[in-house]
C-alpha cells in the first residue's frame, strides 16, 4: 500500500465557469487555469501519481502544451487512474479538502463525492469530501481562490494467479 498527497490551487475570475470534482457550479466567478482548472480532479490526480511515484499532473500534462488547453480534468483524473492500474495499482480511498470562502459548498459534496467514486473506480463510502472557508483570511478567505488538499491510498492489484490463492486461504 502507498499513500499520496496532492495540492492544486487557482485563482478566482469573473465569468470564468466554477468547476470542482466535474461538478459545474453556477457562480458569477470561476477559476483560471490552461485546462479547466478543477482543482479538485487536479489535486486527487496529483494525489494518485504521488502515491504511484509517477510524478505530477505537470508533468504528464504540461500547460506549455496546447493539446491540454480547455482539457476537461475529469479526463485527467480518469487517464491518471488507468495509467496507475496499468502500473499496478488500484485506487483504496480518497480523502479530499476544498478551501473555498464561496461558494457554500455544503449541497454540492454529494455529488463531489459520487463523480470522485466513478471516476476513481471506487464506492461513495470510499470517498469523502469536506469544506473549509478561510475565514476570511489571505487570497482564499477574500475569495481571491479556492484550493484542494487530496490524499489517497492505493494498492498493489492483485494478480489472477494471487486472486486464485486466496480463495484457498
Amino acid at each position: 500500500m502507498r499513500i499520496g498527497i496532492g495540492h492544486d490551487t487557482h485563482r478566482m475570475e469573473e465569468g470564468r465557469p466554477l468547476i470542482l470534482g466535474g461538478l459545474r457550479i453556477e457562480h458569477p466567478r470561476g477559476l483560471v487555469g490552461h485546462s479547466d482548472a478543477d482543482v479538485v480532479c487536479h489535486a486527487v490526480a496529483d494525489a494518485l501519481l504521488g502515491a504511484a511515484g509517477m510524478g505530477d499532473i505537470g508533468e504528464h500534462y504540461p500547460d506549455t502544451d496546447p493539446r491540454w488547453k480547455g482539457l476537461d480534468s475529469t479526463r485527467l483524473l480518469a487517464e491518471v487512474v488507468d495509467r496507475i492500474g496499468q502500473a499496478g495499482w488500484r485506487v483504496v480511498n480518497c480523502d479530499v479538502i476544498v478551501h473555498a470562502q464561496e461558494p457554500k459548498l455544503g449541497p454540492h459534496k454529494p455529488i463531489i463525492r459520487a463523480n470522485l467514486a466513478r471516476l476513481l473506480g471506487v464506492g461513495e463510502d470510499l470517498v469523502n469530501v469536506k469544506a473549509k472557508t478561510g475565514e476570511r483570511v489571505g487570497p482564499i478567505g477574500r475569495g481571491e481562490a479556492i484550493a484542494c488538499e487530496a490524499v489517497t491510498l492505493i494498492e498493489a492489484a492483485a494478480s489472477p494467479a494471487a486472486r486464485d490463492r486466496s480463495e484457498f486461504v
